[in-house]
């Protein structure tokens, strides 16, 4: 039955994207989209903190979807957002989607300040029966039951990058440091028991843009690794040799000491991009040879996707600081878990990758990362 949830978790991830894609189309309903995060859902690292409503919505569609058709799951869909959203007339609503399209329009119109048009739009585009064909998820068979699992949901990764709407040019095979195309819908699957990540769907609704229309198209990935069964959707890519220099993906923020400590394996040239999921598929896609954060800035809805899709492929995403105590003792290094809150935290907190994080494909290049790191941090 899991085989079936990777394929319902690639459609909800088209209609996330599609929906994303709807609420960026004209600038006066986009403007009643954004809204503030406060208090513990707020995320430390930066000044302002937004969510939108494409947020939202997103991540109770999915849920919505999945419930639907897996309804064992119910209760174990953890997603960044609260579905709490209060509108210009002082109202507060809870976001849901409904059974039928007309409810979930009713619904918006509250949210939207009686906008019955975007809501309606908004509607059409939750409720739609798309269909996404994967051949090779299509006949993939998993030993997995949903009951053993849950996810965690990004609906909109680098929502900032989202929010500001920007258009990066960049040659092909480059990285993109900001805009639209950081922007990630982020759907990851993991054992309840262990916390150990097991599918990953990752879909980047503004990767390519029409010059004449101006619409965008998006692209998805997925990788699968339970157990022998390591599969995934993109070609493998050939990694370089241990000669070569290192490239380095970074948040621009990154400390200087860790900036220092790295300099000699890269020749100093970083590269920085926004979006914790999107350095992450920089890795994936062999844009980087790693990802390298050395603060507690993302969560677990930040990398269950893009981790699982690592594993897949024969690298991973490890607990920095605890990886570097591991190194010492000539232990294995961490790898992120996703089944338990840290204890004594409280809100988004509790869910922090509080350690720091490595994504990276190569385990000797990450050996090497952690080797120039030891004792810096």
């Amino acid at each position: 039955m899991a085989q079936q949830l990777l394929r319902l978790l690639l459609r909800v991830s088209e209609k996330a994207a599609n929906v994303a894609r709807i609420c960026r189309q004209e600038t006066p309903l986009f403007e009643l989209l954004v809204q503030e995060k406060t208090g513990e859902d707020k995320n430390k690292k930066f000044v302002r903190d937004f969510k939108t409503l494409a947020d939202v919505v997103i991540q109770e569609m999915i849920r919505h979807d999945v419930c639907v058709q897996f309804p064992e799951l119910k209760g174990f869909i953890h997603g960044e957002e609260s579905n709490k959203f209060d509108n210009g007339l002082g109202e507060s609503v809870l976001v849901t989607v409904c059974a039928l399209e007309e409810e979930t329009a009713t619904m918006l119109a509250t949210v939207l300040d009686g906008n019955h048009k975007a809501a309606s739009l908004l509607a059409a585009a939750i409720h739609q029966d798309l269909q996404l064909t994967d051949e090779m998820a299509e006949s993939l068979e998993l030993p997995l039951h949903p009951s053993d699992l849950a996810l965690w949901i990004d609906p909109i990764d680098a929502t900032s990058q989202y929010i500001k709407g920007q258009v990066e040019v960049v040659a092909e095979g480059e990285i993109c440091p900001s805009g639209l195309q950081c922007a990630l819908v982020l759907i990851g699957a993991y054992l309840r028991a262990t916390g150990e990540p097991v599918i990953g769907v990752i879909n980047q609704p503004f990767a390519e843009r029409d010059l004449v229309s101006q619409s965008w198209k998006g692209q998805h990935f997925w990788g699968v690794s339970c157990g022998s069964i390591n599969a995934f959707s993109i070609p493998k890519p050939i990694c370089h040799t241990a000669e070569e220099s290192l490239s380095i993906v970074l948040s621009s923020s990154e400390k200087q000491v860790v900036k220092d400590a790295l300099t000699p394996l890269c020749g100093g040239r970083f590269i920085y991009a926004a979006g914790a999921g999107y350095k992450t598929l920089c890795v994936i896609l062999n844009l980087a040879d790693v990802y390298v954060l050395s603060e507690g800035s993302t969560f677990k809805w930040d990398s269950c996707a893009s981790h699982a899709l690592l594993r897949a492929m024969g690298g991973g995403v490890i607990d920095l600081k605890e990886s570097l105590l591991s190194f010492e003792k000539d232990e294995s290094p961490r790898e992120l878990t996703y089944h338990q809150a840290r204890p004594g935290s409280q809100g988004a907190e509790r869910w922090a990758n509080h350690g720091g994080l490595i994504a990276y494909l190569d385990n000797n290049k990450l050996k090497t990362v952690i080797g120039a790191l030891l004792g810096k941090l």
